[in-house]
């Protein structure tokens, strides 16, 4: 009979038969054996609590790409230099073993007098935090930035009794400039920055620092959509005045004493964008000596508000 082992001269066909040809190998025992803990349902590959986490993770990396999330101010000078601005700040990284000097200990000082909580972390984990950046042994993180509605924008200006001042961006991607813009803005009695939401720097650490402090005493608004935003405040009454280096009047031919006003500055290459410069009641620019092709953003819009703040001034209506 075929395939009958018994049958005299048969010959078993290794392999012809699966499993173990006698006993079961300890396979009864192994089947029998745990498999160890239930994973969280955030680790359990298809659960819809690890699809939630997926998604949540991957919206903190895209925030952390904008900058919307919280940053690292690296290096000695730049870290005491955003403590004694009041910079908002969370916590204060000093690398373990660190040389200290004078900066350090100030840095440490200033932390603790303002709450901050101050950790020793390893000089490659502060590495990863900062991103290789040349920290020198200190890290200081800041939160994300709470942006205001364009709304309350205007609303805090005419609350303040002032007649209402404030500045938009348009395109302003370097954070020192935007840092600058609000620090100018704060110094010269505007009440509000518009930031657009797209193609614009955000009120990162590095702009944080550059403001000196003040962003967090300024109102700072997100517009979706700024040409949209500046036509509903031209509806509001507001005089909108974009600076441009070929604007239809400079300065001094213009009523910057006018309230209220809302002042608009173009990016630092290409200026106004066209349809920002159409939604403009009037273009304005700086007389300047010849030869000079333009003004850096942040230093024109010291102008301006100065010259805006000198007028109010003598007109009497601050």
């Amino acid at each position: 009979m075929a395939g009958n082992s018994k049958r005299r001269g048969a010959i078993r066909n290794p392999g012809s038969k699966k499993g173990a040809v006698k006993g079961s190998g300890g396979q009864r025992r192994k089947g029998l054996e745990g498999k160890g803990p239930t994973p969280r349902a955030e680790m359990r590959p298809g659960h819809p609590a690890q699809r939630r986490a997926a998604a949540a993770a991957k919206a903190e990396r895209a925030r952390e790409k904008k900058g919307e999330g919280p940053e690292i101010i690296a290096g000695r000078n730049p870290v005491v230099e955003a403590l004694r601005a009041g910079v908002p700040a969370t916590t204060l990284y000093v690398a373990l073993n660190v040389e200290a000097d004078d900066r350090v200990n100030e840095a440490v000082q200033l932390a603790a007098n303002k709450g901050i909580s101050v950790l020793e972390v390893p000089r490659d984990e502060l590495d990863r935090k900062t991103n290789r950046a040349v920290h020198q042994g200190l890290g200081l993180q800041v939160p994300p930035f709470e942006y205001a509605h364009p709304d309350d924008l205007l609303a805090a200006a005419r609350d303040s009794g002032e007649p209402p001042l404030l500045v938009a961006l348009d395109g302003v991607t370097d954070p020192r400039n935007l840092g600058a813009v609000v620090r100018s803005a704060a110094a010269f009695g505007a009440h509000g920055v518009l930031l657009p939401g797209r193609r614009s720097a955000g009120m990162t650490a590095v702009a944080w620092r550059t403001s000196a402090g003040t962003a967090a005493r300024m109102p700072i608004g997100v517009a979706t959509n700024l040409t949209r935003q500046l036509k509903a405040w031209a509806n509001e009454g507001l005089m909108i005045a974009g600076l441009d280096a070929d604007g239809t009047v400079d300065i001094d031919g213009m009523d910057l004493a006018a309230d209220p006003l809302v002042i608009v500055l173009g990016s630092e290459g290409r200026g106004l964008s066209r349809l920002v410069r159409e939604t403009c009641d009037v273009t304005v620019s700086i007389p300047m000596a010849a030869g000079v092709e333009s003004l850096n953003a942040s230093v024109a819009a010291a102008v301006l508000l100065a010259e805006v703040a000198r007028r109010r001034r003598i007109a009497g209506r601050v």
